[in-house]
């Protein structure tokens, strides 16, 4: 029976061609014939072995960069492993996503249902391993940013699994089951706010206990921080941009105005500049990602280049969802109404990628009125409130209930 069993466990494409073009819909392209567990407010997960795959183990075979149709699963009893195959010890993480790690945003949209897991399951499961896939396909880099807040947050560096060593010259498939596995296909997707709010927490208090930074507010000023980007998205004129922020800054006592670059600051570095933040302003882009860092009901505003709002779809708005999701209050957006007009029709893609690349002109007017009101709404609240902020309280552990 034990050899009947063995030889009945069937390999699956990871990746469901028929659903290739629709990643959220039905139950996902990735582990198409799995159903995910979703408690309410909760993350939607797969675990293994669980009730819902009747004990057996989560089997993988093939180690493909380039195709997901060519990696494969299996579900298997602990009994009856499939021929030739490999059984790894300890809990194993498994993401697929169809964003890409190595960017800090999507990387860390992928990376929150795991911490929601460990939260909720009191952050006594670390992962001995972690196996990456995009849309199916093996990967094997998580970025500098994002490694290490998982490393902050877990107690040690995440080990991405190559599975290298089980390499026999037959293609690379040998299988490989894990004795304790968690699979994430859906980034942040099913949990409510609060629980998201609960993860974002964690996050952050881990990130300044790993950076030394304290927990607990050391001043009464106000930190208005202006995160510069070069390139793509930045200001034509920053000294202009920081000279507008700096004289409304001068107008309310005990604000600071902090300017940085966010190519120039080292994980820490950000994680202390943000600790001390309580305005954040900065061009749409990845170090956007750095708000949930600051205390909760701090302000972020949001500058775009000409031809956003038009061309950019849903993904404009990542930043106000990041915001409410971790507790911060997202005070607006300026888009920059100058600059190139595309010489392609409306529809032309090629529009967008000349929007992406556009850099961000200035208001003096708008920009001064904006910062004001902000300010001025953050005065009031302290004057309101023992404390502004709801931030976290100072303590050597931080809160997994």
């Amino acid at each position: 029976m034990t050899q009947k069993l063995r030889d009945s466990v069937t390999f699956l494409p990871l990746k469901d061609l028929r659903f290739a073009n629709k990643p959220l819909e039905a139950h996902t392209w990735f582990m198409s014939s799995m159903n995910d567990t979703h408690e309410e407010g909760e993350v939607l997960y797969q675990q293994f072995p669980s009730e819902s795959s009747k004990g057996r183990l989560l089997c993988l075979k093939g180690r493909d960069t380039r195709d997901g149709s060519r990696n494969y699963y299996a579900l298997a009893w602990p009994e009856s492993l499939p021929p030739n195959s490999v059984l790894m010890k300890g809990l194993t993480f498994i993401s697929n996503s169809h964003y890409i790690y190595d960017n800090i945003w999507h990387g860390l949209s992928a990376m929150v249902p795991f911490v929601a897991w460990h939260r909720k399951n009191g952050c006594q499961s670390i992962p001995t391993r972690w196996i990456l896939f995009y849309r199916g396909e093996f990967r094997f880099k998580l970025g500098n940013w994002l490694n290490t807040l998982m490393a902050a947050t877990f107690g040690q560096v995440p080990y991405l699994e190559g599975l290298k060593e089980i390499e026999d010259g037959d293609n690379n498939k040998r299988p490989v089951c894990f004795e304790k596995a968690v699979v994430m296909r859906h980034n942040e997707g099913g949990m409510s706010k609060e629980r998201r709010m609960g993860v974002y927490d964690l996050i952050r208090c881990n990130a300044r206990l790993f950076c030394n930074v304290s927990l607990e507010r050391t001043t009464s000023d106000v930190g208005m921080t202006l995160l510069l980007r070069i390139g793509a998205r930045s200001f034509k004129n920053d000294s202009a941009v920081v000279g507008i922020f700096e004289k409304v800054c001068k107008e309310v006592e005990g604000c600071r105005l902090m300017v940085a670059y966010s190519n120039n600051l080292t994980v820490c570095e950000q994680v202390k500049l943000m600790s001390s933040t309580d305005i954040l302003i900065s061009p749409h882009g990845a170090q956007l990602s750095n708000l949930f860092l600051m205390d909760r009901n701090s302000s972020v505003m949001e500058l775009f280049p000409k031809g956003w709002l038009e061309y950019a779809g849903v993904g404009q708005y990542v930043f106000h969802w990041l915001a409410s999701w971790s507790g911060m209050r997202h005070r607006g957006t300026w888009r920059d109404p100058d600059g190139e007009n595309c010489p392609y029709r409306n529809d032309d893609q090629r529009c967008m990628s000349m929007y992406k690349n556009g850099r961000i002109g200035y208001n003096e007017t708008q920009f001064s009125a904006w910062a004001r009101d902000v300010l001025n709404d953050y005065v009031k609240t302290s004057k309101l409130e023992e404390t502004s902020k709801q931030g976290l309280s100072i303590s050597k552990t931080c809160d997994c209930s």
